[in-house]
This record gives structure tokens, C-alpha cells and sequence, in this order.
């Protein structure tokens, strides 16, 4: 396994941007708000050919003046339970808090190796700033500026030395899972009982998670990897900035999922909210599975769920071919089965078939069902192949590309889902010009 380094600290004193510095990404929201980041934030590292995962934390604080206070403190002592290694960081410019000595105090009881780095000493003339840092009893510290990079490098030539020495484990190979949905339907309690871990903050307050956050977890032998995602509001209900940053990393998530999750409160009943979030999903082309959430606190009856499954499929035409199950993320119910379906939409979404294979299958549709007449002319449909998985994307050649309706191409992808199998994931079809003489009609003459 990779080793872990946690960055553990006091609000505000740059642990994201550190963060986003040494992983060289932006996964991080940074801004000059107190408390910015609450949940553990995990991003992958290298340094001189040695990888690492990096987690970011809440601020630090050992009181109870910020409504998640003790909730980060937990995440604070779960990330140094975790990790191999830990940082912790402090604020060159604000100079000693008393959150600073209570962190040392709780540090000085652990074994694994600790760095204390000093951030935003921008030069050489500025390392007197760490004088009072000494006061603490720490006999090395480290002058750091995560925003100019000043003492970086050399942090990491003595980071990477006290890694504990085993064998990596490669898992990039991993299924992708985007959790997403309107704020407060359950996406953290979700992720929390797929790990069996309270990993994630849960909270009845909307909002609470704020970035993206990765976790990993093995199921039946299979590891996948969970990305827990901010609750995207209507866009008239987003007003603080934060929020904002949190809605497009949300919606960058999807771009890099292979299947997204996208939960629903039952208890509310299926929203225009809901609806938009599963049009995002789709015209990211990701796979998709409706997950009916908070099942246990329906009132039920014998077409209960076949009525919630009907208004889905009136409400979301567009995504008729993801699967919907009702669960619930409290109790546990059906969330095993989850996985059932993520294997099989990933599957479908992964998959390739042969050229001759999809010939034939066009053939037949043509034959089956003409294109209508373009400008007193008939479209001829030459060849098609598949150019790429994740989604499946298809490339048919054909004499007026720009002429093919939409309805036209809505029953050839109809054809080959239901010919070759792919009947739970997006699919691609894509016309272009002709470049051969072939006809689908004239392949056996």
C-alpha cells in the first residue's frame, strides 16, 4: 500500500493550498473563510519517483464555538489513526495559537513520525518567524510556503525518508462511483455504511460536505473507489461562494466517474432537482444507477414502489435504460445490492464489440426501418465501428451526416442496446461523412 500523510492543523493556516501544492491539483477548496475543508480530503502524491496519498483535514479546534467542532476533531484523531506519517502545520503569519500547543499535546502521544512545517515563510528574511515556534518543545521545524513554493522541496526530500518501507499496491484499476444528489438526501450516510466506518461527516444541516471526497473500499474482492460529493442546489438556491466551488467539483466528479450513484430522498418524493442532477449524469455520459434512498421512512403499500418507479421513469425518459433500486442508507437496506448492479453497468460501460458485429447489427435496423428521404434523396448508411468504450461510442459513416434525425438515431442506439447487450449504459452514436463505397444493403450482393 502507498503510505498515508495526513496534514492535520488549526483552521486557516493553509493546509489546503499546502495540500493542492504537493499534490499539484486544485482537488482542495481554498479560500480566506475559517473552516473551509471539514471532511478528510485524499489526493494521490509523487516525489522523486515515490507515491503517496495525502489527506487534507478539517481545521483543528478543541472547543465547541464552531457547530462541527467536535465532528473535525474526530476526523483530526481518525486521519492521524490512519496515516503513516503526519504533518502538521502551522501559520507563519498569525504566529503561536493555543490550537497549535493543544495539536502538539495530542501529537506528542502518538509514535509515528510527525513534521511540523511552518507555512507562508516566503524567504529567507522571514525564517525569524519561527523562533516562537520553538517554544513549543520541537526540535525541527520546516520553513514552508505552500503558495510560493519556498523550502518545499527539501520538506519532501525528508518526508518521503521516513515512509515505512513495504510493497505498493497498485489499484488503478478501480471502478469510479460518484455520490450525487440534492443536499441532505443521505450521500455521506451512504458512503459511511458501504466502508462500515464513520468516515464521513453526517449531519442533518444541508451543506455540510463541502469538497469531493475519495475513499476506498473493497467489496466480494473488488476494490471501487467512492467520491462523496457536495449537494447540488438550484441554481437560485446558491449564494455563498463556497457553496458554488463545492457545486462544480461536485459536477467535475462526474466527469472523471465511470458510474455515478445518484440518491434521492423517498421521503420527499422524486423532485425537479433530482431530475436535473440525473440530466448532469447523463450529459456527462457517465453510467447511472437511482438510488431511492431513506426507503425504511415510507409509508408503504403493495404498488408503492411501483408507482415511485413509474414517476422516474415519466420524469427521467432520458435515462431509461439506468437502474433504480429503493435503499436505505440508515438501515442498510438493499445496499449490498448496489454493487450487484455498479458491476454490471460498468461492465456494459467498458465493453467493445466487434466491427462485424455492429455491421450486422445496423444492417438489420436499416432494413428493418428506413431513414426518411433527404431532400427527394436516400441516406445510405455505409459502415460503422466502435471507436472507444466508457461510454460505448460508435462512428457511423454515411452520405449526409447532418441529415439523420434525431429520432432516426435515437432507434438505431435502441437497436443496439437491445442487440448487443448494452441495455444499462450510455451510448454514443456519432455520424460522419462517407469514406467508402460499401452499403449495408449491398454487403451480400
Amino acid at each position: 500500500m502507498k503510505p498515508i500523510v495526513a496534514i492535520v492543523g488549526r483552521p486557516n493556516v493553509g493546509k489546503s493550498t499546502f495540500f493542492n501544492r504537493i499534490t499539484r491539483s486544485r482537488n482542495a477548496i481554498v479560500d480566506d473563510s475559517p473552516g473551509v475543508t471539514r471532511d478528510r480530503n485524499c489526493g494521490h502524491a509523487t516525489w522523486d519517483d515515490v507515491a503517496f496519498t495525502l489527506v487534507d483535514t478539517g481545521g483543528f479546534l478543541s472547543d465547541d464555538k464552531d457547530d462541527f467542532a467536535n465532528e473535525i476533531r474526530f476526523q483530526v484523531l481518525q486521519a492521524i489513526e490512519d496515516a503513516d506519517v503526519i504533518i502538521l502545520l502551522f501559520d507563519g503569519k498569525a504566529g503561536i495559537s493555543p490550537y497549535d500547543r493543544d495539536i502538539v499535546e495530542i501529537l506528542r502521544t502518538t509514535e509515528k513520525p510527525v513534521f511540523y512545517a511552518v507555512n507562508k515563510i516566503d524567504g529567507l528574511e522571514q525564517e525569524t518567524n519561527l523562533y516562537d515556534f520553538y517554544s513549543l518543545g520541537i526540535e525541527k521545524l520546516y520553513p514552508v510556503s505552500a503558495e510560493h513554493r519556498y523550502g518545499i522541496h527539501d520538506f519532501l526530500d525528508d518526508l518521503i525518508l521516513a515512509f515505512p518501507k513495504s510493497d505498493s499496491v497498485q489499484t488503478e484499476n478501480m471502478i469510479k462511483l460518484a455520490v450525487v444528489g440534492r443536499p441532505n438526501v443521505g450521500k455521506s450516510s451512504l458512503i459511511n455504511r458501504i466502508l462500515g466506518e464513520k468516515r464521513l461527516l453526517v449531519s442533518d444541516i444541508p451543506g455540510t460536505t463541502r469538497d469531493a471526497i475519495d475513499s476506498v473500499c473493497n467489496i466480494n474482492g473488488k476494490p471501487y473507489l467512492l467520491i462523496d460529493t457536495a449537494g447540488i442546489r438550484r441554481k437560485g438556491k446558491v449564494s455563498k461562494k463556497i457553496e458554488k466551488f463545492s457545486i462544480i467539483k461536485a459536477l467535475r466528479s462526474l466527469d472523471r466517474c465511470d458510474v455515478a450513484l445518484i440518491v434521492m430522498d423517498t421521503n420527499e418524493g422524486i423532485t425537479e432537482q433530482d431530475i436535473n442532477i440525473a440530466g448532469y449524469a447523463f450529459e456527462r455520459k457517465c453510467g447511472c444507477i437511482m438510488l431511492l434512498n431513506k426507503w425504511d421512512l415510507v409509508e408503504k403499500n403493495s404498488k408503492t414502489a411501483k408507482k415511485f418507479y413509474e414517476q422516474l421513469r415519466i420524469e427521467s425518459k432520458f435515462l431509461s435504460f439506468a437502474p433504480a433500486i429503493t435503499i436505505s442508507a440508515l438501515t442498510g437496506l438493499r445496499v449490498p445490492r448496489i454493487f450487484t448492479y455498479v458491476d454490471e453497468v460498468y461492465n456494459q460501460y467498458a465493453s467493445r464489440i466487434t466491427t462485424g458485429q455492429l455491421n450486422r447489427i445496423m444492417e438489420l435496423a436499416v432494413k428493418k426501418n428506413e431513414p426518411s428521404l433527404f431532400r427527394g434523396k436516400r441516406l445510405k448508411f455505409y459502415y460503422a465501428a466502435q471507436v472507444t468504450a466508457k461510454p460505448p461510442t460508435f462512428v457511423c459513416f454515411v452520405n449526409y451526416p447532418d441529415a439523420v434525425h434525431f429520432s432516426y438515431k435515437r432507434y438505431l442506439i435502441n437497436q443496439i442496446r437491445e442487440r448487443a447487450g448494452l441495455d444499462k449504459t450510455p451510448i454514443r452514436l456519432l455520424f460522419r461523412l462517407r469514406t467508402g463505397r460499401i452499403e449495408f444493403d449491398k454487403k451480400k450482393r
